[in-house]
């Protein structure tokens, strides 16, 4: 129990203090997350040559499930560096109208595209393979899909299990995640 309340004091203690930047359409905006024509056969492109990981996440204005990640869980200093080193996030507004082109080639309305890949909850992280075959939705190609805010443990372990290709191994994230969290001390 001291272990744990040590670790998050620590991590309280290391989370920066520093307001998080609205854009004109009312989304979270972070250094992380990139600027790009939102075709995402270019962007897996991108990711692929800079060696990182295409994470696309989708969000709304007002969502206060965005707001606390992006003011309680992205801020926590490895979570920041694992987002800023190993992904390459698109960020796409539930409700936008800038045209995406998804892995089939189909190119939509931000809001046209959220409602074809059936999300519904905000924020929600869609996870890339390094290779997408053709003819497939985001949908079909995500190797996971988060909905919703969870806290950084959460978070952290997803985002090192999808980087550790867990998901093509027989060890579900579930159980990947209980097992860091009884090896760092953090489960009993």
């Amino acid at each position: 129990m001291l272990r744990q309340l040590i670790i998050a004091a620590a991590l309280t203690l290391a989370m920066p203090a520093m307001a998080v930047t609205m854009g004109d359409d009312g989304l979270h905006k972070t250094d992380w997350m990139r600027d790009t024509f939102k075709d995402l056969r270019e962007d897996l492109e991108e990711a692929n040559a800079e060696g990182k990981r295409l994470l696309v996440i989708i969000e709304q204005r007002g969502c206060i499930y965005c707001t606390k990640m992006h003011e309680e869980v992205f801020p926590v200093p490895e979570i920041d560096a694992t987002l800023r080193d190993d992904y390459f996030v698109v960020q796409i507004n539930m409700f936008g109208d800038i045209d995406v082109t998804d892995f089939d080639g189909t190119t939509l309305p931000e809001k046209d595209m959220v409602r074809r890949w059936n999300a519904l909850f905000t924020p929600t992280m869609m996870f890339f393979p390094q290779e997408v075959p053709e003819g497939v939705t985001a949908t079909q190609a995500a190797v996971a899909v988060m909905p919703g805010a969870f806290g950084k443990w959460t978070t952290l372990n997803l985002l090192n299990w999808i980087l550790e290709k867990g998901y093509l191994t027989d060890e579900t994230f579930q159980k990947y995640h209980a097992r860091i969290l009884q090896e760092q001390g953090i489960l009993e």
